[in-house]
């Protein structure tokens, strides 16, 4: 086992195709490490605490900065696809020919992304929060492009974004922004103006089909797992059904009284539900 902690691990990097890629890397020293695609404009602090160390606990878990996000160099590209292609040579430059993966929001669809032009480097998928290209929109609250563009997000800003209405579901909103600022020492860099205009043009593509819509997704053949809140105001809750009915081995799971980021408000499950699917040699025998 790795002696760092989400909180203590320190910052490194490596170096692909002309980028500075800033990474972490702890956990257990065997199993198939586990990479990390964070959501809009998020770097390697806007993870929750409990999720890392709990999926640590049973495999090497990589946090990294995509290109142009945080701490890595480079400009942030306008399209998904580039974006799975920059996350495919990150995890080349660390010599791993097989991970699993786990994106939430745009992180999922870069998963997707990454999934798809490089299948053979993806062994399983967790896919949280997130939808396929030509996604359903119906359902998304009009103030969330407001409230997702604030330039220095606040506590209110996750909370409406991430967390169910409710007084519980906000009092664990409240405790995932304590544990999401547990790490005061070699913290990243936040997002740039550019970074953010160029992954909103690259959600504004996404949204738009390619061909037959949903198609590609039957060429995800890896066993899939895919979680989302039951009102999710920013990416409507409907698109996980969609994923998970077009995914040939995929498992959907949807948390109740919840939102965007079901496993912020629900670490520990989350923990025992994607630990479980992926140790299990056949998840879904």
């Amino acid at each position: 086992m790795s002696p760092y902690s989400h909180v203590t691990v320190p910052t490194e990097f490596v170096e692909a195709g002309g980028i500075r890629f800033a990474y972490r890397r702890f956990g257990s020293g065997s199993g198939t490490p586990l990479v990390f695609l964070q959501h809009f404009r998020g770097g390697l602090d806007n993870w929750d605490p409990l999720v890392t160390d709990g999926l640590a606990g049973g495999r090497p878990v990589i946090l990294f900065d995509n290109v142009g996000v945080g701490g890595s160099s480079g400009e942030t590209p306008d399209r998904i696809e580039l974006m799975g292609d920059h996350a495919a040579d990150f995890v080349g430059a660390l010599g791993l020919s097989e991970v699993d993966v786990l994106g939430f929001s745009i992180g999922g669809y870069v998963a997707q992304a990454l999934t798809l032009r490089h299948p053979s480097l993806v062994r399983r998928l967790v896919l949280v929060g997130t939808a396929p290209r030509g996604a359903e929109t119906d359902g998304r609250h009009p103030d969330v492009p407001k409230v997702a563009g604030n330039p220095v997000p606040v506590m209110e800003d996750f909370l409406f974004l991430f967390f169910g209405p409710s007084a519980r579901a906000q009092q664990a909103g409240k405790k995932f922004w304590a544990r999401r600022h547990e790490r005061t020492v070699d913290v990243d860099l936040p997002s740039s103006v550019q970074t953010a205009r160029a992954q909103s043009a690259a959600l504004v593509d996404w949204r738009t089909a390619h061909g037959e819509r949903f198609a590609d997704l039957r060429s995800i053949t890896q066993p899939s797992l895919v979680i989302n809140g039951n009102r999710d105001v920013m990416v409507p809750t409907i698109n996980s059904y969609i994923l998970s009915q077009h995914i040939p081995n995929a498992q959907l799971v949807i948390y109740p009284d919840a939102g965007h980021a079901p496993h912020f408000q629900y670490p520990n499950a989350f923990v025992r539900q994607a630990d479980q699917f992926l140790a299990d040699e056949h998840p879904f025998a």
